[in-house]
């Protein structure tokens, strides 16, 4: 059996099913191929939705124990993981669900199986239920997305190891956790757990938890998270897993190990994720991969292959949904020969951990590294009327600036629901704001957002919640 297809997108995560929903708003005939039964992929099955479920749970544990220093106390919390995990599933089929009928609605051909090229114009797909379909396309979007990275020599076949994956299956609490990675995931996932009654240890090769974003912003967040956690071990590496049967027995190396040997019930790997580019066939058509495993694309996501689009993790970092979705919808412009590229001034990136931390443009660090002249501005938290009513003054928002010009280049925050205020911060870069621009833009007060507010104030020297004037 054979379907001929305007548009074949294989992959029905955030990148794909966007790319997919906009084809078949703007007129195409699409077919979507995807080895789960409706659309979400990582994102929606085994990542970022069912991991935001549980750290609005962990949230709600930390504010109760937090509420005994106003006067509240709800008394120890009893946890159903049955329950628990029932909410986080049922969360995950709601919203999978609702993809599945969306693409109904909009009448997209959903085969539910993998598939492999043939050609630069034909696929063939092997059904979930056993049967093959063969598809032949004018044009198609790879969206296969990303998978757990592994450690050399540390891939041990046990149930006491788990990925991302698994963890988030929430099969039990162990008692003491080890997590092996201090990127957002591995700290989320640590949030989680340590929440949930797990002594968490946290051990990260670099000098520093999340490698990347500024130190000032993950100091904050670092201070918070040694208070839930056992132990956090940075420049530290574990060179071995023993599996015990009920326990795993880890060898840790690093300048402040004192106790190479240490035993937990469970042990998380979370080093990153790398491109899925293998075993669909690619080497049959004109796309190009490059050596460290991601598709190589234009500026319009189009492949060395005319017929062949990519989209998503599979072309570089960040490895992000939104970002994913975003270049799907570039991709299906240009397909229909629109003119556009995937140019974006910012990509805002958000660690929902509690606090949370997020930035979006270029980052001090970055800027330094490249020798870019910029400006700093910081407001902290501790002079926010909405923070201190929240009693969380443990925050801070930032503005990376263009001396010269004084337009904004980035931002950076970290404190409560900072992940909800980020996208501000991307529009004004994506609108070439200056700083006077979020200076005169009045804010509600009182509210969070207006720390956007006061840290262009900063910038000027005339902040009215802190007395910081300007350096000459």
């Amino acid at each position: 059996m054979s379907v001929t297809t305007q548009l074949a997108v294989i992959g029905g995560g955030p990148g794909g099913y966007a790319a997919a929903f906009l084809a078949a708003d703007l007129g195409m005939n699409v077919t979507l191929i995807d080895l789960e039964k409706n659309p979400g992929g990582v994102c929606l099955y085994r990542g970022c939705i069912p991991s935001k479920a549980l750290l609005h749970v962990a949230k709600l544990i930390n504010e109760a124990e937090e509420a005994k220093k106003w006067g509240v106390d709800f008394g120890e919390p009893k946890i159903d993981i049955d329950k628990l995990r029932e909410f986080k599933n049922g969360v995950v089929a709601k919203l999978t669900g609702g993809l599945g009928q969306l693409s109904k609605q909009r009448k997209i051909n959903y085969i539910n199986g993998r598939a492999e090229f043939l050609s630069s114009n034909k696929l063939s797909v092997s059904k979930i239920d056993g049967t093959a379909e063969e598809v032949i396309f004018e044009k198609a979007i790879i969206a296969t997305g990303s998978v757990p990275a592994k450690v050399p020599g540390l891939s041990i076949d046990s149930p006491r190891v788990m990925d991302s994956t698994s963890a988030l299956e929430l099969n039990d609490i162990p008692k003491k956790l080890l997590v092996i990675g201090g990127g957002y995931i591995g700290l989320e996932l640590s949030t989680v757990y340590a929440s949930l009654g797990s002594k968490v240890t946290v051990v990260e090769m670099l000098p520093g938890l999340l490698p990347g974003a500024d130190r000032d912003l993950v100091a904050v967040l670092d201070k918070r998270v040694k208070s839930i956690m056992e132990n956090i071990f940075t420049e530290t590496k574990v060179s071995e897993l023993k599996d015990n049967g009920d326990s795993v027995t880890v060898k840790l190396e690093g300048p402040k190990i004192s106790e190479p040997h240490m035993t937990f019930d469970k042990v998380l790997i979370s080093v990153g994720r790398k491109p899925v580019t293998k075993g669909f066939g690619l080497e049959n058509t004109k796309v190009k991969v490059t050596e460290r495993g991601f598709i190589s694309v234009d500026h319009t996501l189009k492949t060395d292959d005319p017929s062949i689009y990519a989209i998503g993790d599979i072309v570089g970092n960040p490895m992000l949904a939104h970002k994913a979705a975003a270049e799907g919808k570039v991709a299906v412009e240009a397909i229909l020969g629109h003119k556009v590229a995937f140019e974006p001034s910012a990509i805002p990136a958000v660690v929902f951990t509690d606090p949370e931390l997020a930035w979006t443009g270029i980052t001090e660090t970055e800027a330094r590294e490249k020798g870019i002249k910029v400006e700093v501005a910081k407001f902290p938290w501790g002079a926010s009327g909405r923070a201190t009513t929240l009693d969380r003054n443990d925050g801070m928002t930032k503005l990376i600036i263009e001396p010269e010009t004084e337009r904004i280049l980035g931002v950076g925050m970290v404190g409560v629901g900072a992940g909800d205020m980020i996208a501000e911060g991307t529009l004004a870069i994506e609108m070439g704001a200056v700083v006077k621009d979020l200076e005169l833009t009045i804010h509600p007060h009182p509210t969070l957002s207006e720390t956007m507010m006061a840290a262009a104030e900063v910038f000027y020297g005339h902040a009215t919640d802190m007395y910081r004037p300007k350096r000459k």
